[in-house]
């Protein structure tokens, strides 16, 4: 895959801003092993390879075991994820692929059993973030990998 543009370097400012906003999220009410599966999730509906990659290293580097980030495509089957983390994963593909009718009661009332009221807030949050990258990381194709060492993910030891 060869990348088309980079976008990092065509609107930095606007990257600057985008990436605030996402380090922000690390502050969240939302615990770390959740946002990495949500960034997974979300990056796998949006066939974001570059997002994938990124955030299943990053997911390694903070612990998450392996068979896990295996079974995220297949999460509902799998019985490796706690209501709070299939809650959360429910409300990210509500979101990524928003219905012509939006977010189901179910889903919601789902999340809600999970998740108070500024913990959903800021899981959105989360989603949009993800699916902000994913957009431009497709649009753009940027090639997965590209920027471990940038990002410390070469660390993860999984090239």
């Amino acid at each position: 895959m060869t990348q088309r543009i980079n976008y990092i370097q065509q609107s930095p400012e606007l990257f600057k801003k985008l990436l605030e906003f996402s380090n922000r999220l690390k502050e969240s009410a939302i615990e770390e092993s959740i946002r990495d599966l949500v960034s997974i999730r979300a990056s796998q509906v949006n066939g974001c390879g570059f997002c994938v990659d990124m955030h299943v290293k990053e997911a390694r580097i903070h612990g998450e075991r392996e068979l896990r980030l295996h079974h995220l495509a297949i999460w509902r089957e799998s019985t490796l994820f706690a209501p709070r983390e299939r809650a959360a994963l429910a409300w990210t593909e509500a979101l990524t692929k928003l219905g012509e009718l939006g977010v189901s009661d179910d889903i919601y009332e789902r999340v809600r059993a999970q998740f108070s009221e500024k913990e959903i807030s800021d899981l959105t949050y989360e989603v949009m973030a993800i699916n902000a990258w994913n957009r431009a990381n497709v649009a753009f194709r940027t090639v997965p990998g590209s920027a471990d060492k940038a990002f410390g993910l070469d660390k993860a030891n999984l090239a």
